[in-house]
């Protein structure tokens, strides 16, 4: 695809899914040129109007987006949800109006009051580890359903069936660094779409994947979109 601002429409046809009945996993994060995950503290910082174009693109197409608590707090998450435009894109597809949205917080290291919460527009999911729902899901009740996978540790694997198990199959990943270590380390991971910023930032930032193991996964790179910004849009998919 030529230099140019992608529409949206643009944008929903390179990021087409194949199907919707096979679970799923798509990563989506950005990127400086040098490899840097945040700037000044977050990934927003790096991103451009393309991104996020295409960051409503890739929630309208999920069932569920999936974040880290730590994510959820570093980048100020309120509750997400798609316009009316992407709501009728939705409906046409038998999809409920807003994806939903689920966190994973092994420790519950979240308050009721948190906007996450407070700004909800379909209630959200909190997954965290056995445990953790023994000592305090309970506080969650009037915001949250809380699931539990594994009991001292989460179990992604047990978290993906959960969500197959609510017909979610599409799951949209947007970090962060340390959940996608942990899917990738597990193998759950079909697509990865990473948004690359002209930007070289330096200092001490980290990967998009950290604490993954060691190992030569392989993907191959069946779309790129560009724009005039400069911004270069790679769309990875699991070999």
């Amino acid at each position: 695809m030529p230099a140019s601002k992608p529409t949206r429409d643009e944008l929903l046809e390179a990021y087409a899914l194949p199907d919707r009945d096979d679970l799923r996993v798509r990563m989506n994060f950005v990127s400086s040129a040098d490899g840097a995950v945040t700037l000044d503290g977050t990934s927003g910082a790096l991103g451009g109007p393309t991104d996020r174009v295409l960051m409503q693109v890739l929630r309208t197409m999920a069932d569920v987006v999936v974040v880290g608590a730590g994510t959820v707090r570093a980048e100020g998450y309120g509750g997400i949800c798609v316009d009316d435009r992407d709501v009728d894109w939705r409906r046409a597809r038998g999809l409920d109006d807003q994806p939903a949205l689920a966190m994973v917080s092994g420790g519950l290291r979240l308050e009721p009051g948190d906007a996450v919460f407070a700004e909800a527009v379909r209630r959200p999911v909190i997954v965290t580890t056995d445990a953790a729902a023994d000592a305090r899901g309970d506080a969650f009740d009037a915001v949250a359903d809380v699931l539990p996978c594994g009991r001292d540790d989460v179990d992604l694997a047990m978290m993906l069936d959960g969500f197959r198990q609510r017909g979610w199959t599409q799951v949209l990943c947007e970090g962060g660094p340390h959940l996608f270590g942990a899917l990738l380390g597990a193998g759950l991971v079909d697509e990865v779409c990473l948004t690359l910023a002209p930007r070289f930032v330096g200092g001490g930032a980290g990967r998009i994947a950290q604490d993954a193991p060691e190992g030569d996964r392989r993907f191959g790179l069946p779309g790129v979109v560009t724009d005039d910004d400069g911004f270069v849009f790679l769309r990875y998919r699991a070999l």
